[in-house]
Order: C-alpha cells, then structure tokens, then sequence
C-alpha cells in the first residue's frame, strides 16, 4: 500500500476538523445564525473584523455572492491582511493598547449593531480590546476562535482575558495550538494550516443559518448575488437601494 500524500493528508485533516466543528459547534452555530436574525429584523447593522490571516474569513464575508448584503468590513488600519511592509507590522499592531478602542468610537458601529470578531489566538490585545469595548458599547459580540488557545497560551491583554471571555457567543474553531495540520521529517517546521478553509466554513454555515431563520419569520434575507449570472447585477441594486442605509460598503 502507497503511503498517503502530503496533500491527501492535509485534505483528510481538514475535512476532520469541518466534521467536529458541525458535529460539535451545531448548537453554537444555530444560535449565531439566530443573533444574525435578529439584529437584521431589529434594524441594526452587522461588522466582521479580523487581523492578519483572520481578516480573510472576515473579508469573505463582505459583498459575495450568496452573502448578506448587510455584512460590512470593519478595518483596523494596518491590521487587516499583509497589505503592509513590513508584514510584521500588522503583527505588532496587534499587540498595541487602545487601537481598537479609537477604531470603535470612529466607526458608525453603534448599540443594537452585531461585530463578529474573529482572531485564531484570541490572545492579542486587539481583539480582546474590541470585544470588551463593543459589548460595553451595546452591541452583539460573536467572537470566532481556537479555544485551546486559552488553556495551553498565555494572554497578551492587561486583563490576562481571551477574546473568549469578552463575547456575546463564541464559536470554537477547534483549530490546534501552532494552526500547523502536516508534519514531515524532511521539513523543519509543521506546515499545512487549515484556520481559513475552517473558519470560512464556518461563518458561512452561520450565514446560511441566518438566512433561513430569516426566511422562517417572514422576512426576505437579504442577499447578493453573483454579478456574474444574468440578472444578478439587477437584483443587487434593488437590495442595496432597499438596505443601503446598513451597506456601508457601497458607499
């Protein structure tokens, strides 16, 4: 029998780690959807943030096709993906006091709006700062993380509190400390992270969870299309100019 590949490895490790968090987020999840609902039927706006490489779930999020159209990007400058040099700038950020306070308070994120704050770690001062400050500012917080971070890492916080511990709901991206699937005896690190395709999938189970509670109480979710597929352009400007005070990124 062949040995199994690295790539099949990878794809084996991945798929079991979506198969325990549907298996073992489904309550989780169901109740992220229903917070999304609410905050829509309630009028109010929904942000996604997240640093570094926990920016790109967040940014799949915002203006996709299937996604929802009220979803909107909220951006620490120079924290959001590796769009600065040197790339370990954003890391450092990460770790600066009152950055995330001062992104709030000039944000139009108000009381009865819904953040999802996604951060692998939960460790850093950013995101831990964001969710305290949100929930002190009235709104929803679900924070996506690995929660064995907590136990096997120290905090960087003042408070020695993960994001975790500041959230109106958390979803656990079971991910293991190191976010590294693959070893090898070849290669001198552990490779092979699976965080993004994870947390991806995650967040859209939770939208599309939104969506059908949305759907089950009588409202039209509101959704994109691809502007790709005749038609889908249409209809895409009939839902912002019904929603376009809570699409803040169209304007």
């Amino acid at each position: 029998m062949s040995q199994e590949s690295l790539a099949d490895q990878f794809f084996h490790a991945a798929t079991g780690l979506l198969e325990r968090v549907r298996r073992e987020e489904a309550g989780n999840i169901a109740r992220a959807g229903s917070l999304i609902a609410d905050t829509v039927t309630a009028g109010g706006r929904l942000f996604a943030y997240g640093a570094g490489h926990s920016s790109l779930p967040a940014q799949d999020l915002v203006y996709r096709a299937g996604g929802l159209a009220l979803m909107n990007l909220l951006t620490v400058p120079g924290t959001t993906g590796v769009d600065v040099r040197p790339a370990t700038l954003g890391s450092a950020l990460e770790r600066v006091g009152g950055l995330a306070r001062a992104t709030l308070d000039s944000s139009p994120a108000r009381a009865g709006d819904l953040l999802v704050i996604i951060s692998l770690s939960g460790r850093n001062v950013l995101p831990v700062e964001m969710a305290e400050h949100a929930r002190a500012r009235g709104l929803t917080v679900i924070g996506v993380t690995s929660v064995a971070y907590a136990a096997h890492t120290s905090s960087r916080h003042p408070s020695g509190g993960f994001l975790k511990d500041h959230c109106t709901l958390v979803l656990d991206s079971k991910i293991p400390v190191g976010d590294a699937e693959l070893a090898d005896a070849r290669v001198g690190a552990p490779f092979g992270p699976a965080s993004t395709v994870v947390t991806s999938a995650l967040l859209q189970a939770v939208v599309a969870t939104a969506a059908g509670e949305l759907a089950e109480r009588g409202i039209a979710p509101p959704m994109l299309r691809s502007g790709n597929v005749d038609g889908g352009i249409e209809w895409n400007r009939e839902v912002v100019a019904a929603h376009g005070d809570r699409i803040l990124w169209q304007r």
